[in-house]
């Protein structure tokens, strides 16, 4: 995650009146409004079956290679695994590469991984998420690990191994509208954030270093219709409110997207809530690159550890600690939300 530390809770404010409560028989009081909402939301799933077991089994894959951290071996192992598999789901690869400074000075290669789906159709949908590891468990309830890397199963993986698991089933299926391709986008850079123990002070500007590059460095001309950012979307217990920023960005996105969920029958994961206000890899997309760009990504709005969940930049973020009923839940709205398009 990029600094989630710095997180601005969202503010949620009930208040419920009831007065003269009477019922009149054969009268419709429901405004247009909300009727439009409730038919744009009733249970119609639409494409292929999102395979859960498939994306667990990518994010096994990557998690084998080790924590993915950036200038390691099991970093450009897991990278080359990463393109290989979206070359053999149909898609057209590249790799954007460049040295990047993190916030001690470190150069950092990085390798943003771009892979199209349907690269002839003019109507373009993003979709993308980060691959790195967090190089330090600075979250972690004990300080002994606080300098240890992060296997990163859903700080990471989960994220690509859905849009992995999707890349499949558009290769599979062959009947999304063929007016409209997908770019898949897998931020390198992202977790280099000032760690919490560095006695620096950190401005932000240290987190999502590949998207900012990718977001400064884009194809002239490529204005895809919108993005949606894939950020811990397989760790127990996870539900994805609506993020701040991509309701200042893209409101009409987020509508979408969560519409989506309840029409695929997964409304429950996407509750109608505020969450905070994040810096992630959607910030440099909408402000740099001008793409309407939501985050998706998980919200604890109970957890005493962190809103991001238990494991969040802590050695427990592994693969006993995902849910693939959760990956079924994102990549299946995800699905939705790319065959309703027109």
């Amino acid at each position: 995650m990029t600094k989630k530390m710095k997180i601005i809770l969202g503010l949620v404010v009930a208040a419920g009146v009831v007065a003269g409560a009477i019922s009149y028989k054969n009268v419709n009081t429901t405004s247009p409004e909300i009727q439009e909402v409730e038919e744009a939301e009733k249970l119609n799933p639409v494409g292929p079956a999102f395979n859960a077991d498939s994306a667990l089994a990518y994010c096994a894959a990557q998690c084998d290679f080790g924590p993915r951290v950036m200038n390691s071996e099991a970093h450009d192992k897991c990278g080359e695994w990463i393109v290989s598999k979206f070359k053999q789901f149909g898609c057209e690869v590249e790799t954007q590469k460049a040295d990047l400074k993190g916030y001690d000075g470190t150069i950092l290669k990085n390798t943003n991984i771009i892979a199209h789906y349907n690269p002839k159709a003019e109507t373009r949908i993003l979709l993308c998420a980060h691959w790195d590891s967090r190089p330090w468990a600075d979250n972690d309830p004990d300080s002994t690990n606080w300098r240890k890397p992060v296997m990163a199963a859903n700080d990471g993986a989960s994220g690509v191994a859905v849009m992995l698991e999707i890349a499949r089933q558009l290769q599979a299926d062959k009947k999304l509208n063929p007016n409209i391709g997908v770019d898949f986008v897998c931020f390198d850079t992202e977790d280099w954030g000032t760690p919490q123990w560095a006695d620096v002070q950190d401005d932000g500007d240290t987190w999502a270093l590949g998207a900012q590059y990718w977001s400064e460095n884009k194809p002239e001309g490529y204005n895809p219709r919108f993005g949606i950012l894939l950020d811990m979307v397989g760790g127990q217990g996870a539900k994805f409110y609506r993020e701040g920023m991509s309701m200042q960005y893209a409101g009409g996105i987020v509508k979408k997207v969560w519409a989506a969920a309840r029409q695929a029958g997964f409304g429950s994961y996407f509750p109608k809530s505020d969450g905070g206000m994040i810096t992630d890899d959607h910030i440099p997309v909408n402000e740099k690159a001008k793409i309407p760009t939501v985050d998706v990504i998980a919200y604890y709005p109970d957890c005493q550890q962190s809103s991001f969940g238990p494991t969040w930049h802590t050695v427990s973020d592994d693969m006993d600690h995902l849910d693939k009923n959760v990956l079924k839940a994102v990549g299946q709205t995800m699905i939705q939300v790319l065959y309703t398009e027109e």
